[in-house]
């Protein structure tokens, strides 16, 4: 029976093409740097002007990786589900492929923001991670572009090697999200307990004068309850 890399070298070059992509993104690490890679790598395969990816969070679409430099709309343009075509392909998880005149799709939103806005052709397809969206690509060129049906394939077939990787980042992000609460919440117990010892007040009060403190000060009511817990430490160190 032939091993791997025998079966490998006897592939279409696709596969073996696919095969590398694979790798590099297991090895690309943290999120921006996988997505960074594959707009690289979806330039290679379909020669195009510019490449975005969007990541689904919560309810919209967030730019989170773009081939040509928009740092003003990275991590901060929004689309809306159904929202242009993006939009369209994230609802529908169908690719969308526009060989010429792309701004006059009926489905099509100008962003005044992106002069990619004004490309000829546009390419989109659908990210997915077992069966649930994760995000979209597209891919823009200023001329008009045939795109084929390989182009097609072989940016799908990314689309689904990019998938778990984003969703395993919305996950961990989720996660930490979660333990930042969590501690948050354990440092601002311990110092409505202080609040009420040294006051002599109830808990409802103390969690007020926390809250006015924060907006007072400008500072966030785990801030605050830090600086409270400071104080703290620092009596009983002093009277140690």
């Amino acid at each position: 029976m032939s091993g791997g890399h025998e079966a490998l070298a006897g592939a279409s070059p696709d596969i073996e093409f696919l095969h590398t992509v694979a790798g590099r993104i297991a090895a690309a690490d943290p999120l921006h740097d996988v997505l960074k890679l594959v707009v690289e790598i979806v330039a290679a395969v379909v020669k195009c002007d510019s490449c975005f990816i969007y990541a689904l969070e919560e309810d919209a679409l967030v730019l989170r990786a773009s081939m040509n430099p928009h740092s003003a709309e990275l991590d901060s343009l929004r689309l809306r589900l159904g929202q242009g075509i993006t939009g369209w392909v994230a609802v529908h998880r169908q690719p969308v492929a526009i060989e010429r005149n792309a701004f006059e799709d009926s489905r099509f939103q100008f962003f005044n923001e992106l002069p990619e806005d004004h490309y000829e052709a546009f390419l989109s397809v659908p990210v997915l991670c077992r069966g649930r969206l994760v995000g979209v690509i597209n891919v823009q060129h200023r001329r008009p572009h045939a795109h084929t049906d390989r182009e097609i394939r072989l940016l799908t077939t990314i689309g689904f090697l990019v998938g778990a990787e984003i969703e395993m980042a919305r996950l961990e992000s989720a996660n930490l999200h979660l333990s930042e609460k969590l501690e948050a919440r354990k440092v601002v117990e311990r110092a409505k307990g202080i609040l009420q010892r040294d006051l002599g007040i109830s808990e409802e009060q103390a969690y007020l004068s926390l809250q006015r403190q924060s907006r007072q000060r400008r500072k966030s009511m785990k801030e605050v309850a830090e600086a409270i817990i400071l104080g703290e430490d620092v009596k009983r160190a002093s009277s140690a």
